[in-house]
């Protein structure tokens, strides 16, 4: 099914412009995340929706993509690992979020020590996309400590224990999906854009 997609995508593009083989290969990059995705939402959506929370997933979704777009991370290797390890992280991350109490205290140790992880590990890139740009790096690193620390903020000023345990547990997956020990369990390279920098001796 998704091969069928985006091949029809990809022929219908190259009818309708001049595009090299490497911008098609791009495309179809593109194309194969943004089907991956919308499956993926579906497939997550449906499951909320019948077990009823629906709404305390997408909150969770929504923060956990906050910090996610500027830390990045680890991406599956395989579509069906990504689907299996996203629904099971925006189910279950939800749930504890929603029965588990945590202490102010605790959070502010927590959350400290992600913060810190946060400004170790951020940006993680991965081999297919490497952050080479020393700028983009920065303010990468930069921008995701920020959020990291608003997230703490948050999770010990807000007076809604679901909220306040979002901040901080979307805080926590993160920093494990920005952490080397997750490469190595995956067995995928880790800090690829100096593995890029070396092979082409910039």
């Amino acid at each position: 099914m998704k091969t069928k997609i985006i091949n029809s995508s990809i022929n219908l593009i190259k009818k309708n412009g001049n595009y090299s083989e490497e911008k098609l290969a791009e495309i179809k990059y593109g194309l194969e995340g943004v089907y991956l995705t919308i499956s993926k939402l579906i497939i997550i959506g449906l499951i909320a929706y019948i077990l009823g929370i629906f709404k305390e997933v997408i909150i969770f979704l929504a923060l956990y993509n906050v910090i996610r777009t500027t830390s990045f991370g680890l991406h599956a290797t395989k579509s069906w690992i990504c689907l299996l390890s996203s629904s099971i992280i925006f189910i279950i991350f939800p749930l504890i979020c929603k029965y588990l109490f945590i202490t102010d205290y605790l959070k502010m140790i927590v959350g400290l020590i992600l913060i810190l992880l946060i400004y170790k590990n951020a940006p993680a890139d991965t081999h297919k996309r490497p952050i080479i740009n020393p700028k983009r790096r920065l303010f990468f690193k930069y921008t995701s400590t920020f959020i990291a620390i608003i997230f703490v903020y948050c999770a010990l000023l807000i007076n809604n224990n679901f909220l306040s345990n979002c901040f901080i547990l979307s805080l926590l997956v993160q920093s494990f999906m920005t952490s080397p020990t997750i490469y190595k369990i995956f067995k995928l390279p880790y800090n690829n854009y100096l593995v890029y920098l070396k092979n082409n001796d910039i």
